[in-house]
C-alpha cells in the first residue's frame, strides 16, 4: 500500500526528554505525588508555571490578577526565592530526587485517540522563558489548581479587579500585591477563606458583599470575619468602580430579589475589588487531551470524570488536588489533595494507598448554578450600563446575548439582532463556543479565563436552562500563551517539515517553475488551471 508522503503518520516525533513520571503543579497534591512516586523508584519531573513573569501576568494568565502586582514581582530571583519558601515541600522534592523545574508551563498534552494514532506515546508540550520543548512521559498527574470566575460591572477593567487566587498568591506568597484595602465579592467557603488569609497578610478588608440574602459559606468563618471587624453586606452589589489610572473605591447598591437595584448608592473608599464569587477547577489541559468533563457543582462546576484512584478516562492520565474538584472541606485541609496525589501513585504502581482515604466531596450548602447565575443577573445583565464582559476582545453582554458580529467587521445598528442564539439553534442548548465564532467573544489572549462563565451563565439565563446543561467552552492547545519565539524552537524531522502547508490546510500559494505539472487538477489537491511560468508556458 502506498502512503501519502503528505500524511503526519509515520513520520518521527522529536522528544526531547522521557520520564516515568510528569507531575504538572507543585501544590500539595502535586508534590506528595512527586514524591512518592521518586521514592517508589520512578523517574520524576515535577514542574509548576510558577512563579509567572511578569509579562505574563499582564496578559492575565493563568490567572485573573487585574494588574494587581506589585513592583516585586519584577524581580525573578526574589520571586523564585518566595515560592520556594512558602512550600517546604519543594525542598522536600529536591532531596527525594524529583526532577524540579519552576517557572516552566505545560502548554499542551497529547495521546493516541480517535483521530490520532502516531504518536509515541504520551506527549506534553513544555516551555519557560527561554524555550520550547517536548517531552514524552509513560504517566501524567496534572495538578493545575484553580482560578476564579470573572464577574463583569462597569469599571471592573480597572487594574485593582482581581481575582480571589490572583490576591491569595500575590499577598500570601510573593508579597507583591498592589491593593492594600480591598472589597470582597462572595460569600462561599472559597471566598471567606480568601478573606481570612488576605487579612492575616496584612490586607484591609473594607466590605464583602453578597448579592444573596445571607452569607452562603460555613457558619464559623462568617463567625470569624465578623469578629476580626470585616462589614457584611448582603443583598448588596458592585454598581461601579471608581478610579482613573486604578481602583479609587466603589458604588455599592441593595438588590432586590430579581437582581434589580434598589434604594441609595454608597461610595466605599478602596484600592481593589477582590472576585470571589465562583471557583472553578483548570481543566484546559484535561478538556483538550479530551478527557471526559462534565458539571459537578459538588466539585465546583465542570471538572473531570476520575474514579477513586483519581484516574481520568484516559488511562494513563490522572487528576488532583483542585483541579479534580474543589469543596469547602477540601480548602480547608491540604492533606485531603495530598491524599488524592498518594492514591494517583498508588495506582500507578498498582498498589493500594489504604492510608490515603477517598476524598468524598462535601454535600453542596448552596445551589452553585443558580448563585453564580443571580450574580450574573444582578451584577451584569442589571448594569447601569454597557460593559465589555469579554475585555480582550470588548464584547458586551447584549452584543452576545444578541450575537452581534465583531466591530472591526464595521457592521453598527441599533436595530435588535433578531436572528438570536435561540432560533439558530432551535431546541439546543445555546454553546458558548458558536457564541466564540459568531462574536469573538473569549478569543483573546486571556483564552476566556475572564469571561467564560459569565458567557456560560448569560446563556443560561437567557434560555432559563440550568448551568449545567450549557457545554464547557471549547479548549484547544496551546493552552498558555506561546511566543513564536518560543514555538519555533520544537525540533522537526526533515520529512515532517517538508510539507508543513498542508498539514494547516493551506494550499500551496507559490511553486518553482520547474515543480509546476502541466495541468492541475482538483484530484491532485492542486489549482484547477495551467499556469504560465518562466519558460513560456500557457494559461
Amino acid at each position: 500500500m502506498k502512503i501519502d508522503e503528505k500524511s503526519v503518520a509515520g513520520k518521527e516525533l522529536i522528544l526531547q526528554e522521557q520520564t516515568q513520571l510528569l507531575v504538572i503543579g507543585a501544590g500539595p497534591a502535586g508534590l506528595s505525588a512527586a514524591i512518592e512516586g521518586a521514592g517508589r523508584g520512578l523517574s520524576v519531573v515535577l514542574i509548576d508555571e510558577n512563579p509567572v513573569p511578569y509579562k505574563t501576568m499582564g496578559d492575565e494568565v493563568p490567572l485573573h490578577y487585574g494588574q494587581g502586582m506589585s513592583g516585586v514581582a519584577r524581580n525573578r530571583n526574589a520571586m523564585i526565592e518566595a515560592f520556594v519558601t512558602s512550600e517546604p515541600l519543594i525542598q522536600v522534592a529536591f532531596d527525594a530526587g524529583v526532577d524540579v523545574r519552576l517557572g516552566t508551563a505545560c502548554w499542551g498534552l497529547y495521546a493516541n485517540g480517535p483521530g490520532v494514532h502516531w504518536l509515541p506515546g504520551t506527549v506534553a508540550g513544555l516551555a519557560d522563558e527561554e524555550r520550547g520543548w517536548l517531552i514524552g512521559a509513560d504517566y501524567v498527574i496534572v495538578a493545575a489548581g484553580r482560578r476564579d470566575m470573572g464577574l463583569g460591572f462597569p469599571g471592573w477593567e480597572k487594574p485593582g479587579v482581581i481575582g480571589a487566587t490572583a490576591a491569595i498568591t500575590l499577598a500570601t506568597r510573593f508579597g507583591a500585591l498592589n491593593p492594600r484595602r480591598v472589597v470582597i465579592l462572595g460569600t462561599s467557603a472559597e471566598a471567606l477563606t480568601a478573606a481570612a488569609a488576605l487579612r492575616d497578610a496584612g490586607i484591609e478588608i473594607a466590605a464583602i458583599v453578597e448579592q444573596a440574602a445571607e452569607p452562603v459559606g460555613p457558619d464559623h468563618l462568617v463567625t470569624e470575619l465578623h469578629a476580626a471587624g470585616c462589614e457584611f453586606l448582603t443583598h448588596h452589589v458592585v454598581r461601579e468602580a471608581l478610579g482613573r489610572a486604578s481602583v479609587e473605591g466603589v458604588l455599592i447598591a441593595a438588590v432586590d430579589k430579581t437582581g434589580r437595584a434598589v434604594g441609595e448608592e454608597r461610595r466605599i473608599d478602596c484600592e481593589g475589588v477582590v472576585l470571589a464569587v465562583g471557583t472553578t477547577p483548570v481543566v484546559d489541559l484535561l478538556a483538550a487531551l479530551g478527557c471526559h468533563i462534565t458539571f459537578q457543582p459538588e466539585r465546583g462546576g465542570y471538572a473531570p470524570k476520575v474514579d477513586a484512584d483519581q484516574r481520568s478516562s484516559v488511562h494513563n492520565i490522572f487528576a488532583v488536588g483542585d483541579c479534580a474538584g474543589i469543596w469547602p472541606a477540601k480548602s480547608l485541609d491540604r492533606s485531603i489533595a495530598a491524599g488524592e496525589g498518594l492514591r494517583a501513585v498508588g495506582a500507578i504502581l498498582g498498589e493500594d494507598f489504604g492510608s490515603a482515604e477517598v476524598s468524598v466531596p462535601d454535600r453542596p450548602a448552596y445551589d452553585l448554578s443558580a448563585y453564580r447565575m443571580a450574580w450574573v443577573r444582578a451584577s451584569v445583565i442589571g448594569a447601569r450600563g454597557d460593559f465589555h464582559v469579554c475585555q480582550c476582545e470588548e464584547v458586551t453582554a447584549r452584543e452576545i446575548l444578541e450575537l452581534r458580529p465583531p466591530r472591526y467587521l464595521g457592521w453598527q445598528t441599533d436595530r435588535r439582532n433578531d436572528r438570536s442564539l435561540l432560533s439558530l439553534l432551535d431546541e439546543a442548548p445555546p454553546n458558548p463556543d458558536q457564541v466564540k465564532r459568531l462574536t469573538r467573544a473569549g478569543m483573546g489572549p486571556c483564552q476566556g479565563r475572564r469571561c467564560r462563565e459569565q458567557i456560560a451563565a448569560l446563556l443560561s439565563l437567557q434560555a432559563t436552562a440550568p448551568l449545567a446543561d450549557i457545554p464547557l467552552a471549547g479548549y484547544r492547545t496551546p493552552v498558555r500563551p506561546l511566543p513564536l519565539a518560543i514555538a519555533s524552537q520544537l525540533r522537526e524531522s526533515a520529512d515532517q517539515a517538508q510539507h508543513w502547508e498542508l498539514w494547516f490546510g493551506i494550499p500551496s500559494q507559490w511553486q518553482p517553475p520547474c515543480e509546476v505539472p502541466e495541468f492541475y487538477t482538483v484530484a491532485a489537491d492542486e489549482a484547477t488551471i495551467v499556469v504560465d511560468d518562466e519558460r513560456g508556458g500557457h494559461d
